[in-house]
């Protein structure tokens, strides 16, 4: 059996990061977290042009309990680990799950028509967030990188989405659908870079390349 700890290569991690003796990686969790909640939004974003897949109802539980307080957690550890990079993130998306659960449950009106340019706001400074965080991940490798190219673009998708709604015109099912698979296609790229860090870690080497 390899030995645990991480991957053989000290190269692997881009940036290298230090090995915690009380801390595993918690970009798997995180990863996991936001990536599965991801996914299952899309799914939802996509019913709202006609699929009737997905409700919001299993979303607004993913989202407090594994992309909401799951990553936060991660998110914290990885500050504590020293990983500003990760550790933002995580906290950031985390919190951002968390937010967006209360205010669609606590403020009923932002499920109306007139108040569409509420969400719309919500999502314009989420695309801002998400920039920042785009610039600097190339850092991080070409997985990391195409997760927050993605999810850029999803953010811009769901500000025009819901930009447009408020004022009272109708988004078409077509654009919901292609904002709906954008946003699990970024959902499912986190995952498969969540999953290539459990391997590789596990095998104590590279077996999927991220």
């Amino acid at each position: 059996m390899a030995a645990q700890g991480g991957p053989a290569n000290p190269d692997y991690y881009k940036p290298p990061v230090q090995v915690s003796a009380d801390w595993a990686n918690p970009a798997v969790v995180g990863l996991m977290g936001f990536g599965t909640t991801t996914m299952v939004a899309g799914m939802a974003i996509a019913s709202n042009g006609g699929w009737n897949y997905v409700g919001n109802d299993p979303v607004f539980g993913m989202a407090t309990f594994f992309g909401g307080a799951a990553q936060l957690i991660a998110g914290i550890i990885a500050m504590r680990k020293g990983e500003i990079f990760a550790g933002s993130a995580f906290m950031g998306y985390g919190s951002f799950w968390l937010a967006f659960t209360a205010f669609l449950l606590w403020y009923p009106s932002a499920t109306n028509t007139l108040h569409m340019y509420d969400v719309a706001m919500f999502m314009i400074v989420w695309t801002l967030f998400t920039l920042a965080f785009l610039v600097n991940a190339p850092k991080h490798g070409v997985g990391i990188f195409v997760v927050f190219l993605l999810l850029f673009i999803a953010f811009v998708l769901l500000s025009y989405d819901f930009w447009y709604l408020g004022g009272g015109n109708t988004v078409s099912n077509g654009l919901w659908q292609a904002t709906g698979i954008e946003t699990f296609i970024d959902g499912l790229v986190a995952w498969f870079v969540a999953t290539g860090i459990l391997t590789n870690a596990n095998y104590g080497r590279r077996v999927i390349p991220i």
